[in-house]
């Protein structure tokens, strides 16, 4: 299962190091600095330090065509010009430490896999920034991948694998700072600078933890400037709602060197799943936006340079024509503010990538291009409401903010540059309720459907969850997770990507709920048309997008000087929080499976219903279930249906026997290939996966039987 985590954030298991990091970060940066003084004076990529190299790699495996492929890692180090109008974006750079050419440094791990005998490959690229330093790529890659692709050997896996067969070279890159510090198992990490003081001296100012699940101590994602706990206010709940407890100071205290904060008396654990929060004072922000720069200018050399500044080759030098992205969550919210901050032009003017594919990101950005930001962090119904995420604009075309009167695009610096990337921007129904994510095909004020940009399609995908769930596992939920799987649907359209740059042959028309003709609606069950399922709980739970208080500038700057937001309870649609962008949730028919959208075979000849919503059991009941959906079975048979009240038609009653079942499945695979949203590889997959769950858990007679219709 690939996306965010709930708890705990990995921004707090590595702080302590990462403290030791930044605090030495000046001193690491100049000894790089050292090894390439000699280079010219102009910023990019300067150097790259080859520590692993694997030919062949996979085992030494051949794809037909293409051959065996090679595995390349090791570490880039790079410069920012502070001067350069394409970095003036990046928060904090001007106060980084220079070296003596006046840039400023940092450093990242890189991974290449690519073919051998490149003339045997396509020319093309896929680059993913990884999801808190881990690689996601087995999701696209039929189940080749891990955290060390290469290493995968079994034969049958790799003769299924997407991307080798087809010849693409495929790179990974430290961007995120949260991602912590270790390197094992080829973690992708990066170190950027510590702003300072013009006068060398640290910087100070407002932070904030929210912490969940954190044991007996938790780690600081910054330092804390002092140690005086009347500077800082610790709080308690257990609902989202419910009024924060301040924890006397008697009942918590700073470790040290101020680096972490734990409970009192010594052995007390936090509450697991209880919402605590902490404010402080905080010293020495490193500069998490040069992690877009990082991004940009790793894969730029990679496209346009043939050596570093020492002479190391570039082991793809001239040999891409398109570079792709494919992300799952966190790292699509990362490239969401990478177009819109102007950083799909590489600082040779040029494009960086031609196409994204961007899977559970939606409208919304990330916490990183702003002082005390926290890369790590991701907004759901019941976490991290208080980290800058979603900010306008939210959509692809022109909009005008409501509330600020501004006008503005997610591409509108793109297109002045003439470097826009194409993108399908795949998400959930869970995007919907967690991150407001209608506000990307809709008005600010949430009143009119929008256009397609003519650079975007954008793809729902109905009655899914966050990522796939375990179907046979509640965890903290109420109900089984959802089971719904994406991953042909990314397939299709990852091929019609290609086919759109390559060929400029349009995709598939848009799939997504609209205001106009109904299937985008309130979150309240009458308007959704949710049914009353025995035992299922409705209560319409959504995050609300607020443009909050940070202090004034803050939204020209980038720096708070409040930090959190004054905010109160209820969090949802509380005009006292400040301003709204109003928001709204797919509908759903009268067995609550969404109506718009890319309906999987799941939902279209479905066995159960399918949410992208949950809530949470426990002490905690019914606050919101954060990435998790829902998978609430269909009665099998009619009785079962009368005894229990269930107003959904039983499997029995829908289907009468197995052949009905089989030909009703069998014509939505067909309808979805021939739309473009399955290869013929996948359809048959799915076709033998829904047919042998239903044989082998007996849900139906092979003929005969009882049938409604």
């Amino acid at each position: 299962m690939y996306h965010d985590q709930v708890v705990p954030l990995p921004i707090n298991r590595e702080a302590k190091r990462r403290a030791l990091v930044r605090l030495g970060a000046v001193c690491a940066l100049t000894a790089a600095g050292a090894m390439i003084a000699a280079a010219p004076a102009d910023a990019r990529v300067k150097k790259i330090q080859v520590t692993t190299k694997e030919s062949p790699t996979f085992g030494g495996y051949s794809w037909p065509g293409v051959g065996q492929y090679e595995k390349i890692a090791g570490k880039a180090f790079g410069e920012l010009d502070p001067k350069d109008p394409k970095n003036a974006v990046i928060v904090d750079l001007q106060l980084a430490p220079r070296n003596a050419s006046g840039n400023v440094e940092y450093s990242f791990d890189f991974y290449i896999l690519k073919p051998i005998d490149l003339t045997k490959g396509n020319h093309k690229m896929l680059y993913e920034p990884p999801n808190r330093g881990r690689k996601t790529i087995n999701a696209l890659n039929r189940g080749v991948g891990g955290n060390d692709p290469g290493s995968v050997t079994d034969p049958m896996l790799l003769a299924d694998a997407f991307l080798m067969p087809q010849g693409y070279s495929i790179s990974f890159s430290g961007w995120d700072l949260s991602a912590g510090t270790s390197t094992a198992d080829f973690n992708t990490t990066i170190t950027v600078p510590v702003a300072k003081n013009p006068d060398g001296s640290p910087i100070t100012g407002p932070s904030y933890e929210y912490i969940v699940n954190a044991g007996a101590s938790y780690e600081l994602t910054y330092p804390a400037a002092g140690l005086d706990q009347s500077k800082a206010t610790l709080t308690h709940r257990v609902h989202l709602n419910d009024t924060p407890q301040v924890v006397p100071a008697s009942g918590w205290q700073y470790d040290a060197s101020g680096t972490a904060i734990s409970l009192l008396p010594a052995g007390t654990s936090f509450v697991p799943n209880d919402i605590y929060e902490f404010s402080y004072t905080a010293k020495n922000p490193t500069v998490n936006g040069v992690g877009f720069a990082a991004v940009r200018d790793w894969n730029a050399w990679l496209r346009y340079s043939t050596k570093d500044d020492v002479g190391t080759a570039n082991p793809l030098a001239g040999d891409i024509t398109r570079i792709y992205t494919e992300v799952s969550s966190q790292p699509g919210r990362l490239l969401n503010d990478f177009r819109y901050l102007g950083f799909n032009q590489a600082e040779n003017g040029k494009k960086v990538f031609d196409g994204m594919m961007q899977w559970i990101a939606a409208g919304d950005g990330i916490s990183m291009n702003y002082r005390w930001s926290q890369p790590g962090r991701t907004e759901r119904n019941r976490q991290d409401h208080l980290f800058v995420e979603g900010r306008f604009p939210f959509a692809n075309v022109p909009t005008k903010d409501p509330i600020t009167g501004k006008t503005d695009s997610r591409y509108a610096k793109c297109m002045a540059s003439n470097t826009c990337p194409f993108a399908m921007e795949i998400f959930s129904a869970n995007e919907y309720w967690v991150k407001a994510a209608s506000l990307m095909t809709t008005d600010p004020a949430g009143t009119k459907d929008l256009p397609d940009s003519p650079f975007t399609r954008i793809y729902f995908m109905s009655s899914m969850q966050h990522g796939t769930g375990n179907g046979a596992s509640k965890g903290v939920c109420q109900q089984f997770q959802n089971p719904l799987d994406s991953q042909a649907v990314q397939r299709a359209l990852f091929t019609a990507l290609d086919r759109w740059a390559t060929a400029g042959t349009p995709p598939p028309p848009s799939q997504v709920p609209r205001l106009s003709d109904g299937t985008l609606v309130a979150a309240d069950q009458v308007s959704t048309g949710f049914p009353r399922i025995p035992g299922v709980t409705y209560i319409g739970l959504k995050t609300t997008r607020y443009l909050l208080n940070y202090g004034p500038n803050f939204y020209t700057t980038g720096i708070p000087t409040i930090n959190p937001p004054v905010i109160t309870p209820p969090y949802q649609d509380n005009p006292a929080n400040g301003p709204i962008y109003p928001s709204s949730v797919p509908k759903t028919d009268a067995d609550g499976n969404d109506v718009a959208g890319i309906r999987l075979p799941e939902v279209q000849v479905p066995l159960a219903t399918y949410t992208g919503w949950a809530l949470r059991a426990g002490p905690q009941n019914n606050d919101g279930c954060e990435g998790s959906g829902q998978s609430i079975r269909f009665p099998k048979t009619k009785a079962d249906r009368l005894a229990s009240g269930d107003p959904r038609l039983s499997i029995e009653e829908r289907y009468g026997n197995f052949d009905t079942y089989s030909s009703l499945l069998k014509n939505a695979i067909g309808n979805l290939s021939r739309q473009g949203f399955l290869l013929p590889f996948d359809a048959e997959s799915a076709l033998n996966k829904n047919l042998n769950n239903v044989l082998s858990n007996n849900l139906l007679p092979k003929t005969g039987g009882l049938a409604s219709k």
